[in-house]
C-alpha cells in the first residue's frame, strides 16, 4: 500500500454510530402509539361511530302527569262530581316520518369513514414526517463524520506541506489555504451539529418523548428499492390514498344529506296516549296523532334542498380538486425521486470512485514533488464535495419515498 493511499483509505464510506442505534421501523411503531395526533385522530373517529347508533335511536318518549280541577286549584277538587275534574297521566313519542331516522344514521356512519380515513390519512403522515427527519438527522451525523475525516486527512496534507516547506519546496501559501479550509470545515461542523440537534428535537416531539433525548440513527441505511411504476403510483392512490378517500365519503354523505332533505317535506308526528281518573264516575282514555305540518315549504324545506345539493356539488368539486393534486404532487415526488436515484448511481459507481483514484494519484504526486498543492487541492476539495453530494442525494431519495408513501398510501 502506498504512503497516499494509507492515508487516503480510512477517510471514504465509514459511519460509525452507536452500535444502540434506534433503527427506523422500531420509531414508526413508537410514534404511531404515542404520537399525540395520532392519539387524538382515533379518539374522533371512535367517537363519530357512536353517533350512527344515535341517529337510528326514536326520539325521548315524553311523560306527562297533571290533574284538572273544578272549584278550587288543588288537586282533586270536583273529582267524581263534575266531568271535567280528573287526575291522568300521558305518554307521547315523536315519531319522524319513516325513512329518516336511517338516512340520519347512514349519514353519521358516511362521516364515521371519513374519519377512519382522516385516522389513516394522519398516521400516514406522522409516519412520513418521522422517516424524512430521521433521513436527514442521519445525513447530519454522516456528514459531520465525514467532516472530522476530511479534517484528518487535511492535517496529514498540511504535515506534508509543512515538510515540503521547510526544505524549500513548497509555498508558504500552500499551508495557509490548507488552515483556511479547515477552518471552513469547522464552520460546516458547526451548521451541521444545528442540523442534528434540530431534528433529533423534532423526532422526539414527534414520539412524544421529553425533549434533549438522543436519537441513535443506524449506521448503514441502505436506499430502498426503486422498482415502483408512475402509473401504479396514481392508479393505487385513486383507490386508497386516505385522503382521496375520505372525500368519496363525503360525496356519499351529502347525496345522503340531500335525500333526507327531500324526505323532510312530508310530514313528522306525535302518537300520545293517556289515561285520566274522575273518581266514581268511569275513568276516561285518551288517543290521537299530532302532525307536523310543512307549512313553509317554500322557505324552508325547498331552500334545504337546493342548499344540500349544492353542497353535494361542492363535495365532488372538492373530490377531483383533490384527485389533481395528489396526482400533481405524486408525480413531482415521483421525479425527484427518480433523479435522485440515478445521481446516487452516477456519484457512486463513477464519480466518487474516480475522484477517490485521483485524489490518491495527487497524494503521491505532491509527496514526490510531481505535483503542485494547487491540484492536490483542488483534487482533495472534489472528493469532499462528491461523497457530501451523493449522501445528501440518498437523502433526497430516501425523504421522497416517505412522500409518495404518504400520498399514495402504499408502502415502499
Amino acid at each position: 500500500m502506498s504512503h497516499s493511499t494509507k492515508y487516503l483509505r480510512p477517510f471514504l464510506f465509514i459511519f460509525p454510530f452507536a452500535l444502540s442505534a434506534q433503527p427506523l421501523p422500531t420509531l414508526v411503531d413508537e410514534a404511531l402509539l404515542h404520537n399525540r395526533e395520532v392519539l387524538a385522530a382515533q379518539k374522533k373517529y371512535e367517537a363519530a361511530r357512536q353517533r350512527p347508533s344515535q341517529e337510528n335511536s326514536l326520539p325521548d318518549p315524553m311523560l306527562s302527569l297533571g290533574y284538572a280541577s273544578n272549584g278550587a286549584p288543588y288537586p282533586g277538587a270536583g273529582l267524581g262530581r263534575d266531568v271535567t275534574s280528573n287526575a291522568g297521566i300521558m305518554i307521547s313519542q315523536e315519531l319522524p316520518f319513516p325513512g329518516k331516522r336511517q338516512l340520519r344514521s347512514e349519514i353519521a356512519s358516511k362521516e364515521a369513514s371519513a374519519e377512519y380515513e382522516q385516522y389513516l390519512a394522519v398516521r400516514l403522515n406522522v409516519s412520513a414526517r418521522l422517516k424524512q427527519a430521521y433521513h436527514e438527522l442521519h445525513h447530519a451525523n454522516a456528514a459531520i463524520d465525514f467532516v472530522h475525516r476530511y479534517q484528518e486527512l487535511l492535517q496529514n496534507i498540511l504535515r506534508i506541506s509543512e515538510v515540503r516547506y521547510s526544505v524549500g519546496r513548497a509555498a508558504q501559501q500552500d499551508i495557509f489555504k490548507a488552515q483556511t479550509q479547515f477552518a471552513i470545515f469547522q464552520t460546516q461542523l458547526v451548521r451541521y451539529e444545528q442540523e442534528r440537534d434540530s431534528k433529533e428535537i423534532e423526532i422526539n416531539a414527534i414520539l412524544n418523548r421529553p425533549q434533549r433525548g438522543h436519537i441513535d440513527v443506524s449506521g448503514d441505511v441502505p436506499p430502498a428499492e426503486f422498482t415502483a411504476k408512475l402509473d401504479d403510483l396514481l392508479a393505487h392512490a385513486r383507490t386508497h390514498a386516505p385522503m382521496l378517500a375520505r372525500e368519496q365519503k363525503m360525496i356519499e354523505r351529502n347525496d345522503l344529506a340531500s335525500a333526507l332533505a327531500r324526505r323532510n317535506l312530508y310530514p313528522d308526528y306525535t302518537v300520545s296516549g293517556g289515561y285520566f281518573n274522575q273518581g266514581s264516575m268511569p275513568p276516561m282514555w285518551q288517543f290521537r296523532v299530532d302532525f307536523k305540518l310543512p307549512a313553509y315549504f317554500r322557505t324552508k324545506q325547498n331552500a334545504e334542498i337546493t342548499e344540500k345539493a349544492f353542497s353535494a356539488t361542492e363535495a365532488r368539486h372538492n373530490y377531483e380538486a383533490a384527485a389533481v393534486t395528489i396526482q400533481s404532487q405524486i408525480r413531482q415526488t415521483y421525479t425527484l425521486a427518480a433523479t435522485a436515484h440515478k445521481l446516487m448511481d452516477l456519484y457512486q459507481k463513477s464519480v466518487v470512485p474516480g475522484a477517490q483514484l485521483a485524489l490518491e494519484s495527487s497524494m503521491a504526486g505532491y509527496q514526490t514533488g510531481a505535483l503542485d498543492f494547487l491540484s492536490l487541492f483542488s483534487n482533495f476539495m472534489n472528493v469532499v464535495e462528491y461523497e457530501l453530494m451523493y449522501h445528501e442525494e440518498v437523502m433526497q431519495f430516501q425523504v421522497a419515498m416517505a412522500r409518495l408513501e404518504e400520498m399514495t398510501g402504499m408502502p415502499l
